[in-house]
């Protein structure tokens, strides 16, 4: 077990991690119980056995994108245990720059929040970045689904695929938080990965298991969401699913593996 990868988390330096834990509460109006600081996940995954972590953190202004980017390089280099995805901003000056900067400070992808960001995901405005990206084959995380806003619509999501065939994407939430069934009309089709973070509570352990087999695990990630929910409780219930051992080792490391460029 421990190979497995956190394909979904989010970390915040000391000084903020309350004040944006406390923010990320209101704005789904849950408890949080983790305080989102990196230590707290390293420690949570060496209890249950996950031994290595995607981290990132959206940037909700875009003054804040370099920022939070050496940021997340920082505790990558801080930590092995650590692989970062950078963040840019619809409204951000020259991305091109920045990606090649997210490069050269070692980030291995981006995520994009659509909803917190405020931007379509298939705004127009955005395909000369996922062009870029594109040609950089560099991943990308998109959080996608909510009913209470339109911005991260699945079908949104399917309208970049079919502009942007090599774009490796990862559907965040088997592709549509509280819109699963939407989002496998949508996406099922769609040449994309899709991490489970933040679902299996809402769909229960058999329908998360048929959406499992329905897209392949092979399209699969295991992730966590942290701090929203406790990395050992979310390993807990994906491992009651009913898996083979081939489908669990694909979704908890060697989908991940591969497109993070991990050997064993």
């Amino acid at each position: 077990m421990s190979k497995i990868i956190d394909f979904h988390t989010h970390i915040y330096p000391q000084k903020i991690a309350a004040k944006a834990v406390a923010s990320v509460a209101e704005y789904y109006t849950i408890p949080i119980i983790m305080d989102g600081t990196p230590e707290t996940l390293i420690n949570s995954g060496r209890h249950c056995g996950i031994g290595h972590f995607v981290v990132f953190s959206a940037a909700i202004d875009p003054d804040k994108v370099k920022t939070i980017n050496d940021y997340i390089a920082d505790e990558c280099r801080t930590h092995s245990e650590f692989t970062g995805f950078g963040t840019l901003h619809p409204d951000f000056k020259n991305p091109q720059d920045e990606i090649e900067r997210i490069i050269s400070l070692g980030l291995k992808g981006i995520k994009f929040h659509p909803d917190m960001q405020k931007f379509n995901i298939d705004d127009k405005q955005m395909f000369d970045t996922y062009a870029m990206l594109e040609s950089r084959n560099l991943p990308v995380i998109f959080h996608t689904g909510d009913y209470r806003f339109p911005y991260s619509h699945p079908s949104r999501l399917a309208n970049v695929l079919d502009n942007f065939p090599k774009l490796c994407a990862i559907a965040a939430h088997f592709g549509g938080w509280t819109l699963f069934d939407i989002a496998y009309d949508c996406l099922k089709e769609k040449k994309c990965y899709f991490d489970i973070s933040s679902s299996i509570s809402h769909l229960g352990i058999r329908r998360a298991g048929e959406l499992i087999r329905a897209y392949g695990a092979e399209r699969i990630l295991f992730g966590t969401d942290y701090p929203m929910w406790d990395p050992k409780e979310c390993l807990k219930e994906f491992l009651q699913i009913e898996l083979s051992k081939t489908e669990q080792e694909l979704i908890l490391w060697k989908n991940a593996q591969k497109i993070l460029g991990i050997n064993d």
